[in-house]
C-alpha cells in the first residue's frame, strides 16, 4: 500500500484548502456566488466565471480527492451516478461494449441496461474476482472494464493490477469504483487503473448529510472531456455540497480506521453465530480474495455481508 497515515491525513485536512489569504481563516469560505466580476467581456479576474463551470469550494474538493487518491485531475459531480453517467458517456459510443462485475452496483447497472442500451451500448458481466473470466468477457469492442473492488453488497475482490493489463492489452480503461474501500485503504491509479470513481456520499462525506461524486485520473485528455460533460451536462456539486464534503474528508482516516476494527471484531463474532451459515469479509482468511484484498488495500474495509442459516428471512435482520 503507497502512502503513509500521517502523510494522508495532512493532505485530507490542507489540500487545496491553504489559509484565506485576506483574512487567515484556516476553513476554506462557502463561495456562493453564481457569477464572477469580469474586467471585460471574455476577461475574468481568476479562473471563475459562472459556477457551472467552476467554484472556488468545489475546486477545493477536486484537489484534495486527487491528491488523496494520488491522480493530477479530479472533478466532483452532484451525485455518483453523474459520475458513472459522465465517465460512461466519455469513454464509450454506439456499438462499444463494456465488461461488468456479475454483482455490480445497481444503479450503475440500470444505467448500462436501461440507459446507454438505447443507445446501443452492449455489455457483459462477469466476475470480477476471476481474472480469467473478466478476460474472457472482452470483446473487439469492449472500451471498458468497469469494475468495483469490494463489489457492492457482497464484497468480491478484483485484482487491480491484472485487470489494468487485461484493460490495456485491448486497448480498454480500466475505471475502479472506489467506494467501499475509500482512498485511505486502496488507491486504485498506483495499481494501474485509469479512473477512478466515488459516490463521495458514503465514506469521504461520512456523515449521511450529502450526496455526491467524483472522478479522478491522471490522463489529462480524459479529464479535460470529464470537465466538459460537467459543464455542458450540468450534474456539479454546489458550494454547501462541496463544503460539507471537505468537512467529511478531513476526518476520513480516523473514521476509516474505526469502521475497520469495528468489522473485524463483528465477522469474527457472526462467524461463530449459529444462525449465520456464511460471513462475507475479505479481512476473514475464508474470503476467496483475501490475498488479493490483503496485497492492494490497507485494511479491510467496514462491509459486511452475511448469509443466514436455514433459509431465514434476511428482510428480518436489521441494524444501526
Amino acid at each position: 500500500m503507497t502512502g503513509d497515515q500521517p502523510g494522508f491525513s495532512t493532505r485530507a485536512i490542507h489540500a487545496g484548502q491553504e489559509p484565506d489569504p485576506e483574512t487567515g481563516a484556516v476553513i476554506l469560505p462557502i463561495h456562493t456566488s453564481t457569477t464572477f466580476e469580469q474586467d471585460a467581456v471574455g476577461q475574468t479576474r481568476s479562473t471563475f466565471d459562472y459556477s457551472r463551470a467552476g467554484n472556488p469550494t468545489r475546486l477545493a474538493v477536486e484537489t484534495v480527492l486527487a491528491s488523496l487518491e494520488g491522480g493530477t485531475y479530479g472533478r466532483s459531480f452532484a451525485s455518483g451516478m453523474a459520475a458513472t453517467d459522465t465517465a460512461l458517456r466519455t469513454l464509450v459510443r454506439p456499438g462499444d461494449h463494456v465488461v461488468l462485475p456479475n454483482d455490480v452496483y445497481g444503479g450503475t447497472f440500470r444505467l448500462l441496461d436501461k440507459v446507454l442500451t438505447e443507445w446501443g451500448v452492449t455489455y457483459s458481466l462477469a466476475s470480477v474476482g476471476d481474472v480469467d473470466a473478466m478476460a474472457a468477457a472482452v470483446t473487439p469492442a469492449t472500451k471498458v472494464l468497469w469494475v468495483e473492488t469490494p463489489t457492492n453488497p457482497l464484497l468480491n475482490i478484483a485484482d487491480i493490477g491484472a485487470l489494468a493489463d487485461i484493460a490495456h492489452s485491448s486497448n480498454a480503461t480500466l475505471v475502479v469504483d472506489n467506494t467501499f474501500a475509500s482512498p485511505y485503504l486502496q488507491q486504485p491509479l498506483a495499481l494501474g487503473a485509469d479512473v477512478v470513481m466515488h459516490s463521495t456520499t458514503k465514506y469521504l462525506g461520512g456523515h449521511s448529510d450529502v450526496i455526491g461524486g467524483a472522478l479522478i485520473t491522471d490522463d489529462a485528455e480524459l479529464a479535460e472531456r470529464f470537465e466538459f460533460l460537467q459543464k455542458s451536462a450540468g450534474a456539479v456539486p454546489g458550494p454547501f455540497d462541496s463544503y460539507l464534503l471537505l468537512r467529511g474528508i478531513k476526518t476520513l482516516a480516523v473514521r476509516m480506521e474505526q469502521h475497520c476494527t469495528n468489522a473485524e471484531t463483528i465477522a469474527s463474532l457472526l462467524a461463530e453465530h449459529p444462525k449465520v451459515a456464511e460471513v462475507i469479509y475479505p479481512g476473514l482468511d475464508s474470503h476467496p480474495g483475501h490475498a488479493v484484498a490483503a496485497k492492494q488495500m490497507r485494511r479491510f474495509g467496514g462491509m459486511i455481508s452475511v448469509r443466514l442459516a436455514g433459509g431465514r428471512d434476511g428482510s428480518r435482520v436489521r441494524g444501526r
